[in-house]
């Protein structure tokens, strides 16, 4: 090969890439549904059942978003209800499998995977360029014996996502979330399956979930899903006036 046309491969190689990733992206976004069908949808309510430790724990599992940035999910057992929520500014949680029934706040660093949860639920490169994120192309690599697209999302603060997309149909497979908490990296891997259809969206009902090397994993199975659902911004923020009142008495 001429050295002049080896220089100009290498140097339109960062341009490829680049042009590859917002390809993809599109291609990703088409998938869903189109960017008018997921811009209509402005809440979701998601319920089903999570299955822990090795599966022998079932639990009742309700998740409700909302743009722009809330989240609040719950877990069920044997009469006990855990909640996690964040409102685009708080993240606090009730946790009576650990014997805390009064809510406590979350700290920064325990809130960011519940905030970036709530602003990617309709998908991590739904309106990416919108929300601060650079994105790059990484080629392809197996994902259980698919040869997916790897597509590495930067966000804002530093942080890093990992997407894998299907190679026929543009539906994520998988993504690995590699977050700064506490000054140390944690890298969690969230498998995705069973995509069904709402109004108009198609969204994963299964997703298996834990740390990069676990062998134990989370699995949540959706049976059911309903957009657009009336949800009260005071179902996200911290019940102060709970804690108030425990106080008061």
């Amino acid at each position: 090969m001429h050295p002049v046309t080896a220089l100009l491969m290498v140097l339109a190689a960062p341009l490829a890439l680049g042009s590859t990733a917002e390809e993809l992206a599109a291609k990703n976004v088409a998938a869903r549904g189109g960017t008018d069908k997921l811009h209509a949808i402005q809440s979701l309510r998601f319920s089903g059942k999570a299955l822990v430790n090795g599966g022998t724990l079932e639990l009742g599992y309700l998740c409700v978003l909302k743009r722009p940035q809330s989240i609040r999910c719950e877990a069920a057992l044997q009469g006990l209800t855990s909640v996690r929520a964040y409102d685009g500014t708080q993240a606090w949680q009730i946790n009576p499998f650990q014997g805390r029934k009064d809510p406590e706040k979350l700290s920064a660093d325990e809130a960011k995977g519940m905030s970036e949860d709530a602003a990617d639920f309709a998908g991590t490169l739904v309106d990416y360029h919108a929300k601060g994120y650079t994105l790059d192309y990484l080629g392809t690599e197996d994902v259980d014996g698919t040869e997916a697209h790897k597509l590495r999302v930067t966000r804002p603060n530093g942080d890093i996502t990992y997407v894998y997309l299907d190679p026929d149909y543009f539906l994520e497979v998988r993504t690995i979330n590699r977050r700064i908490e506490h000054g140390v990296p944690n890298e969690t891997v969230i498998d995705y399956g069973d995509y069904e259809k709402v109004e108009g969206v198609y969204f994963p009902f299964a997703r298996e979930s834990g740390p990069r090397g676990a062998t134990d994993r989370r699995k949540v199975q959706f049976d059911k899903a309903e957009a657009n659902v009336t949800a009260d911004d005071a179902l996200f923020h911290f019940p102060a006036a709970r804690a108030g009142a425990a106080s008061a008495r």
